[in-house]
């Protein structure tokens, strides 16, 4: 093994235990507040959904990634590729829905209480689930198509266009990889403009709303310490980087896809990089969400007790 190799393994082993350990830790945080609280923030249960998407995203996409680094033995077939494929695409787009929701669902929070938005906020409540639901199903059909043009490592009918290295993309003609390209760039991009139009807008109101009341706040007392601007920053914050990095992979892909004889530390550094957001998000959340900071001190006590 390379130093190079090494260097790309040691970091995805590092990310991959990272990943796992805090989105876990946020996973169970949200179904203890679900479970047991009688009136649940509005964005609780769509903020949920981002940990159990990136534990997918961790277990299908970064754990054979950092076993194929180790230079470990994979046992994916054909069937398992696919499977395994399909369910990292599923999640991965359920992570863009969901920061798209949460920042159309706290955009509509803050907004003025005006008769244009009375009608949308008191509906809020009620669209939540329907709303999560809805991007479980969108995502499942979305991506039905993608097992068709994934193959197992140990498939050599074919010159892959694209290894993954423990499964790679099967060539296609330039129309059909043209025509998912436009599906799947249109789908993507849909969401993210939207979440970042409602980012703006959330900046927008927040900045606005912080020039209104500044002269009513005393030092003790900050506009930046009400709940709903803790959370809207929260948002903004998490759909910034989502924005960043995927306009980063987007990049990385296109040239791993049209550029011919590319570099195998391009490709690693691609790899570690595609999950760079479901690492960092939960931070996010974490460091920014006082109620998870108290019921990480709480578990912090339970597990290690007072010994006085």
């Amino acid at each position: 093994m390379g130093d190079a190799r090494l260097s790309f393994g040691i970091v995805m082993l590092l990310q991959t235990g990272t990943g796992f350990s805090v989105n876990a830790f946020l996973l169970l945080f949200y179904a203890r507040v679900i479970s047991t609280s009688n009136r649940l923030s509005s964005s609780d249960l769509i903020q949920a959904q981002l940990p159990l998407a990136n534990i997918i995203i961790l277990l299908k996409g970064a754990v054979p990634s950092t076993l194929s680094f180790w230079e470990l033995r994979i046992f994916l077939d054909d069937v398992l590729c696919k499977l395994n494929m399909y369910l990292y695409r599923v999640a991965r787009g359920l992570a863009i829905c969901t920061v798209c929701l949460l920042s159309v669902f706290q955009a509509i929070t803050i907004s003025p209480s005006t008769s244009r938005w009375a009608a949308a906020k008191a509906k809020l409540p009620k669209c939540i689930l329907p709303s999560c639901i809805l991007s479980w199903v969108l995502n499942l059909l979305i991506n039905v198509g993608i097992p068709v043009y994934v193959r197992g490592p140990k498939n050599t009918t074919f010159q892959a266009s694209y290894d993954l290295k423990y499964c790679s993309v099967a060539p296609v003609s330039t129309v059909i990889m043209l025509v998912n390209t436009v599906l799947y760039s249109v789908w993507d991009l849909f969401f993210v403009g939207l979440m970042s139009l409602a980012s703006g807008y959330m900046v927008f109101v927040l900045h606005r709303h912080h020039r209104r009341v500044r002269h009513l706040h005393g030092p003790d007392r900050s506009p930046g310490a009400m709940p709903e601007v803790r959370a809207a920053k929260r948002v903004v914050a998490l759909a910034t980087l989502f924005v960043l990095l995927y306009g980063r992979q987007s990049v990385m892909l296109s040239i791993l896809l049209n550029v011919k004889g590319y570099s195998l530390s391009l490709l690693n550094s691609h790899l570690v990089w595609s999950f760079a957001f479901s690492v960092f998000s939960p931070f996010l959340i974490i460091c920014s969400d006082q109620r998870v900071r108290s019921f990480w001190k709480s578990e912090s006590s339970i597990s290690n007790p007072d010994p006085s």
